[in-house]
């Protein structure tokens, strides 16, 4: 039979854990608050931004000198997978299925053979890839979400894949992030950044107004397109790679808040059930004493 005194203990314990837990839920769903409305505000800028550059690329690739950015190195040999996961746990399944996409893809890329090299974002994620892959994580960065996301981290983010790039560490880059959908549902997408290839279905919804008889949008570029592409294709990799940071910030919150309401309703429904075993424990020990004393009563 249990110890009262080790049941109450427990009890207060669970209680204790059960604060901690709602209090965590709450700041989550603070910070989720505000982390939907920048991902969900940041989101017409990214899609305008890519419609944009998919109509001007398609003029440059008829035409010939497109920046090696659109363009690609002519190999498609070594992958740069960018994970995007969170510094901090107690967020569900956030930061595994992001490792599960990439481990997933690297090892379908290796299949065929090609190589794999991982820049992780955040720490969680590189703590695992790194055992997991330790010859091909080239470079992580954390601390991203101990504050409000600014464009500058993305940019230097985006930087830092520029001049792998340019260096020759890889042929095509692909970043796998967390979509925020709502606070219970985040949907992994692996969106390819390096080279720049628009959707099919991005190009058809590019502006409508400015249609000629051919069905080919009408732009007069000052100055010439593949100077325009060379300026902007570096300036969308951050756009993309900021909305992405932002995109993974929100869902890491929900995530949080949603693994956090489920740990408060589970310490809550432990609480019931330890304090009925409590108070069973406690009327059995009651019970006990009661047929002691009529006992040793009738023995007199």
């Amino acid at each position: 039979m249990p110890n009262l005194k080790d049941l109450k203990t427990r009890i207060d314990s669970v209680k204790s854990t059960q604060k901690i837990t709602s209090a965590m839920k709450m700041v989550a769903a603070a910070k989720l608050r505000r982390a939907q409305e920048s991902a969900e505000e940041a989101r017409p800028y990214a899609i305008r931004m890519e419609r944009m550059l998919g109509s001007l690329s398609q003029s440059v690739g008829e035409s010939g000198g497109a920046p090696k950015l659109m363009t690609g190195t002519g190999s498609e040999n070594t992958h740069l997978l960018v994970a995007f996961t969170a510094d901090r746990g107690l967020c569900g399944g956030f930061n595994g299925s992001i490792v599960r996409q990439v481990r997933s893809m690297a090892r379908e890329l290796r299949a065929e053979g090609k190589a794999v090299k991982i820049f992780c974002i955040g720490r969680k994620g590189h703590d695992v890839l790194k055992r997991e892959f330790p010859d091909d994580v080239v470079d992580y960065i954390e601390g991203l979400g101990r504050r409000s996301i600014e464009y500058q981290d993305a940019h230097r983010i985006s930087q830092t894949i520029i001049d792998l790039f340019e260096t020759g560490n890889f042929d095509i880059c692909t970043i796998i992030f967390n979509q925020f959908q709502s606070a219970m549902t985040q949907i992994v997408t692996p969106q390819k950044i390096i080279p720049f290839e628009p959707e099919d279905d991005v190009i058809k919804e590019e502006d409508e107004s400015a249609i000629n008889d051919s069905g080919q949008a009408v732009y007069i570029f000052e100055p010439q397109e593949d100077e325009i592409l060379a300026e902007l294709l570096p300036r969308n990799m951050a756009v993309q790679i900021f909305q992405a940071l932002l995109e993974s910030s929100a869902s890491e919150h929900g995530a949080r808040m949603s693994a956090m309401d489920n740990a408060t309703r589970n310490a809550g429904e432990m609480i019931d059930k330890l304090t009925l075993t409590y108070n069973r424990t406690r009327q059995a020990f009651i019970t006990k004493e009661l047929i002691e004393i009529i006992s040793g009563a009738e023995a007199l």
